[in-house]
């Protein structure tokens, strides 16, 4: 449990000879490549940090089409929030893109880190805020930029996971056709730009 550790002592502040008992506040699982956490009209329970592996967020439209709202590789958490916080049924469906090593936090879960460790209630709110501006950032990158400039972009937020997903996955995280994502990789490397 590296990864989990190295996040609760570096990110959220917690004295590592302390960091071994929040073990407690979560429950570890393994779930196998395909294999679905979440899917629509279900209630989403838990947060899920990926300790190894890979995870992928998306809906499907009217016409059977998937839309990928947000990858999570190793040190990442994924949720749908809407669902775990109010209750609703979720629009989502949380899917192993590989066989994969998880932690189920329960919603409680950063609530009962603030009250046994006050100092990462603030460090919390931090992320939340980062996660928030990111979505902003997403949202206006698929409405104002270019296939190239949202590639880019898509390299910069996941350098580690290009290699790990097949190319229509990232054309889905990006809004446009295979063949798009296609001709954009030929204008790059044209380009002489390198993404591995």
């Amino acid at each position: 449990m590296e990864n989990i550790e190295t996040y609760l002592s570096e990110i959220l502040e917690i004295p590592k000879a302390a960091v071994a008992a929040c073990s407690n506040f979560y429950v570890p699982k393994k779930v196998s490549k395909n294999e679905f956490l979440l899917r629509e009209g279900e209630i989403c329970k838990e947060t899920y940090f990926v300790e190894k592996g890979l995870l992928r967020m998306y809906s499907i439209d009217k016409n059977g089409k998937e839309h990928i709202i947000q990858f999570a590789p190793e040190k990442w958490l994924m949720s749908d929030r809407s669902s775990l916080y109010f209750s609703e049924k979720s629009k989502y469906y949380i899917e192993a893109v590989e066989d994969s090593e998880i932690l189920l936090l329960k919603n409680d879960f950063f609530k009962n880190l603030a009250l046994e460790f006050p100092q990462t209630a603030g460090n919390n709110d931090l992320l939340l805020q980062k996660h928030i501006r990111n979505l902003q950032n997403r949202l206006n990158s698929l409405l104002a930029e270019t296939a190239e400039e949202r590639y880019m972009n898509f390299i910069k937020m996941y350098p580690e996971i290009l290699q790990r997903v097949p190319q229509w996955m990232v054309a889905s995280y990006l809004g446009i056709t295979p063949e798009s994502l296609s001709r954009v990789r030929k204008e790059l490397a044209r380009k002489n730009f390198q993404t591995s």
